[in-house]
């Protein structure tokens, strides 16, 4: 219940920062695309920052889910970040949600729970054993770099999915780290065993690279585009690393077919909300009157 209880919260976070990042990233110009200048000139942005504020809330959150659930239960919570944004948003700026933003959140939440229910993950370690990061790390390169060598050679709301799916690939990436990193911690050693751990730092390389490819995702795209890619991407590469990295179990054989159908929710669920005002951070207009 802790790790369900702080995936939450941190799909509260992360779902806010996205909606801000977004807000930021488009005022930037083309030309700062995929160059170290998006981040300066993010920087000089309030938004921006309060979008990073709560990605480092996040981070915290995130830590303390992967320390005491799977990595296959954990990461698949974070579905639910957008609906919860847009429900967020809707109540602070008191603006009444339409019929079809509800939809989304029951696909959303209803794929989740059918998801979670049908695959049942269970089992696994806490720590990935052997040079068993050696080939996950070298696979992982390759994928993100075909990814980002295609973006390159496209624009638009193709370039923003092909990034936001390389950003869910980052992401998952360093909760994987992050879970074998914070066994560490748990495994005797204490801070010491911690501190001295590579997956300490690559965590944070991997969130970095991930931040980053966020940004040019969001620069590049739509909210449409992107969100599905990543909220998807993160999920289902995050349950591969769980079951080849860690060892746990999901079901199989006939069950494959609830598990297909909570991703066909989720998806639809996801391009649904996207498509709300809310998630550019701006109110619907009001609805006209008759005369």
């Amino acid at each position: 219940m802790i790790s369900v209880l702080f995936a939450v919260l941190t799909a509260f976070s992360n779902g806010a920062a996205s909606v801000l990042q977004r807000r930021a990233a488009r005022t930037v110009p083309d030309s700062a695309a995929m160059h170290l200048s998006l981040i300066g000139q993010l920087l000089r942005r309030p938004v921006w920052l309060a979008g990073i504020g709560l990605v480092i809330v996040a981070a915290v959150c995130q830590a303390v889910a992967l320390a005491t659930g799977p990595i296959a239960v954990v990461q698949p919570i974070f579905v639910i970040e957008l609906p919860a944004t847009l429900l967020m948003a809707g109540f602070v700026m008191r603006v009444r949600l339409s019929r079809s933003l509800w939809y989304g959140v029951a696909a959303v939440t209803c794929g989740l729970a059918l998801g979670m229910a049908s695959a049942a993950p269970e089992g696994g370690s806490s720590t990935v054993h052997g040079a068993a990061w050696v080939p996950a790390l070298i696979l992982t390169g390759v994928f993100e770099a075909v990814l980002i060598g295609a973006a390159l050679g496209a624009r638009g709301n193709t370039r923003g999915a092909l990034l936001g799916l390389a950003a869910a690939c980052g992401y998952a990436l360093t909760a994987a780290l992050m879970k074998d990193a914070m066994a560490r911690l748990e495994g005797g050693g204490g801070a010491a065993a911690l501190l001295t751990s590579w997956q300490l730092y690559a965590t944070a390389l991997a969130g970095l690279g991930a931040l980053f490819l966020l940004q040019n995702a969001l620069q590049a795209g739509t909210l449409v585009a992107v969100q599905p890619m990543l909220t998807l991407g993160d999920a289902l590469i995050s349950i591969l690393y769980g079951v080849t990295l860690f060892g746990e179990e999901l079901r199989t054989g006939w069950w494959l077919l609830p598990e297909l159908l909570a991703l066909a929710l989720i998806a639809a669920g996801c391009v649904g909300l996207s498509r709300s005002p809310l998630a550019s951070g701006s109110a619907p207009p009001p609805p006209r009157r008759l005369r």
